[in-house]
């Protein structure tokens, strides 16, 4: 099913001698079935230091969310305390896609040297970026433009942090625990950018405009001091960090725990080739890029949105931080449904896109009330949009694992390093065409249910194939 771009070298197995291909695999095609070994493999080991590797990656993705959406939801205390203007607050949060422009570098670096040297990599540009925010200098030009390079270095290890965690999956656990495991990794950068929401306003209080100027002065200050504070708490968790990976953070176990673990992948060119000639690829890549590009766009001006009909910047706040955090939990519960129930990946994404184009429609009409008469309640609005981020952000990690399933034997940190480049470059336009546009937003909420019906038709014309996991069944078993 679909493996026809795969060569017999290319998909054969590094583990020794297996099991023929057992009758009635409901995965097999004629060329992975003729690239499998005729004697019987040992097994995969799996080893408990997995859970502490995963551990280790995941608090990295999420120190970097955390450290990316710093300045958003405390932009009214930074402009007051640093002096940002509304330019310098759009481009802190650029900053992050901007960061995935070397993302391929980085891609190269996890398929030559592995995944040890390409995290302590990612770690160490984290600690650079936060220590460079700290450091103490008067001069508020210059504090400022410390501050943009330290988000940009920081913004640099995102394609390591969201690109590497099906490697991750693939290098350390067995075929029923590896789309548990690229949940995790993957969901807690977003979960750190969700917890910014609530860090960064319970410590730094909003200025207060009406206060004399004396007080206002000393209010700026008190601001400042507290804006420092949590910049050197982000700093010392980093560091903390970095020091865990570099002291213990091994690029792989002692024995593959899989088949596909083991097997040879495609060189770094071919990978390009492969993957830039399979409409398969650029159709789910399509389907992935587009309306989460568009979902990503949407959320970062959700407050401007939802100003005409009398909801607070507070609440918007809130409904971003519950969609995120919403997304997290079911993307890994799908994801675990995903691990017992293989093969279904298709099924889920087509159930998760119908749930979003349904409740970007319920929004959308809602707002137009005074034409569709639908209630138009902080009820109905919190449902919605939070029921929307919570479909969207949930299918990231269920996309990933059927990227690589798709264009296996391609290296997994290559395969998901384009997609997500895709999906940060059409972030970052509506970005910043919004920095400039942004005085009538209407148009906006109806690019939400057009993203979603497009890629959920991109999905059901999608024909799916699980070579690689034909390769664990079968040739385990």
């Amino acid at each position: 099913m679909g493996s026809g771009w795969s060569s017999e070298e290319e998909r054969q197995p590094l583990l020794g001698p297996g099991l023929g291909p057992a009758p009635g695999a409901a995965w097999r095609s004629r060329e992975a079935a003729a690239a499998l070994p005729a004697a019987a493999p040992s097994p995969g080991r799996v080893y408990g230091r997995r859970w502490l590797v995963l551990l280790l990656f995941s608090l990295l993705g999420f120190a970097q969310g955390l450290v990316w959406n710093t300045w958003g939801p405390i932009q009214n205390s930074a402009r007051q305390a640093y002096g940002f203007s509304s330019w310098d607050i759009a481009l802190l949060v650029l900053w992050g896609p901007i960061g995935f422009l070397p993302c391929f570098a980085f891609m190269w670096l996890l398929d030559k040297r592995g995944l040890r040297i390409t995290v302590l990599l990612t770690s160490f540009l984290m600690v650079l970026g936060t220590g460079l925010r700290c450091i103490p200098v008067s001069d508020l030009m210059l504090k400022r433009r410390l501050i943009h390079g330290g988000q940009l270095l920081n913004g640099l290890a995102g394609p390591t942090v969201m690109n590497a965690a099906p490697f991750l999956s693939t290098t350390w656990f067995s075929a029923d625990e590896r789309a548990t495991a690229t949940a995790i990794a993957s969901m807690l950068s977003y979960l750190g950018g969700a917890c910014a929401f609530l860090v960064g306003p319970l410590v730094v209080p909003a200025p207060n405009g009406t206060a004399p100027l004396l007080a206002s002065e000393n209010s700026r200050a008190h601001i400042k001091n507290l804006i420092e504070t949590v910049l050197y708490a982000e700093f010392g968790g980093v560091c903390l960090l970095f020091s865990a990976t570099l002291a213990y953070f091994p690029p792989r176990p002692p024995l593959p725990p899989s088949v596909a673990a083991a097997s040879q992948r495609l060189s770094y060119r071919r990978s390009f080739c492969r993957l830039l000639s399979n409409l398969r690829f650029l159709m789910i890549a399509l389907a992935y890029a587009i309306p989460l590009g568009v979902f990503a766009g949407w959320s970062g001006v959700l407050d401007l949105i939802l100003t005409p009909v009398h909801v607070s910047q507070v609440d918007a706040g809130w409904i971003g931080f519950w969609s995120i955090v919403g997304g997290c939990v079911v993307g890994i519960a799908m994801a675990r449904f995903a691990d017992f129930i293989r093969g279904m990946l298709k099924l889920i994404l087509l159930l998760l896109f119908s749930g979003a184009t349904l409740s970007s429609t319920w929004f959308t009409l809602t707002c137009l009330n005074s034409i569709t008469h639908l209630p138009l309640t902080t009820v109905t609005l919190y449902a919605s949009c939070i029921l929307l981020g919570v479909f969207l952000n949930s299918s990231i990690p269920i996309f990933f694992e059927l990227f690589v399933e798709t264009v296996y034997p391609v290296p997994e940190g290559i395969t998901c390093g384009v997609v997500t480049f895709l999906s940060n470059m059409f972030m970052g336009v509506l970005l910043f065409f919004l920095t400039f546009y942004h005085t009538e937003l209407s148009w906006f909420n109806w690019c939400l249910p057009g993203s979603c019906l497009l890629s959920l038709l991109l999905i059901l014309c999608f024909r799916e194939s699980y070579d690689r996991l034909y390769l664990d069944v079968v040739v385990s078993v």
